[in-house]
């Protein structure tokens, strides 16, 4: 098999696909929690921690203070960004949370499965004459 062949194979089978699908709304939906996680409640916990910016949060490892994270990381300091690390939590938890939600909602809509139990086999009159020859010719044999 030619590679061009086999790379046609390879992309027209349905995982493929649905991968390639999944990738790009996965982009879209980043950017929708992305803009609400910055514009909506971010500045909602700004104003509910008295207008503390996570990102602003770090220590510097040289024990000087600098007003932002940025001007430590032009003076060349060492500085632990916890507030960045928060923020990922945050980003984390709203994403999970709003995943949740979808995933709940999808549900909803999904049929339920019928699963239906085994009949068992009726076994017609013929059937079980015929059974009766089988059996009866193997006790001649």
């Amino acid at each position: 098999m030619s590679f061009v062949s086999e790379f046609k194979e390879f992309i027209s089978k349905g995982n493929v696909l649905d991968l390639a699908v999944g990738v790009i709304i996965g982009g879209a939906f980043g950017k929708i929690v992305s803009s609400l996680t910055d514009d909506i409640i971010m500045p909602v916990l700004g104003v509910l921690t008295n207008g503390v910016d996570f990102k602003d949060l770090f220590f510097t490892l040289n024990g000087q203070h600098y007003k932002t994270l940025e001007e430590a990381k032009k003076a060349g300091a060492a500085a632990v960004a916890y507030g960045n690390f928060l923020n990922a939590i945050i980003y984390f938890l709203i994403i999970a949370f709003v995943i949740f939600w979808v995933v709940k909602l999808a549900n909803r809509f999904k049929k339920p499965v019928v699963v239906v139990a085994p009949v068992a086999p009726t076994i017609t009159r013929e059937q079980e004459l015929l059974a009766e020859i089988r059996d009866s010719l193997r006790a001649r044999s």
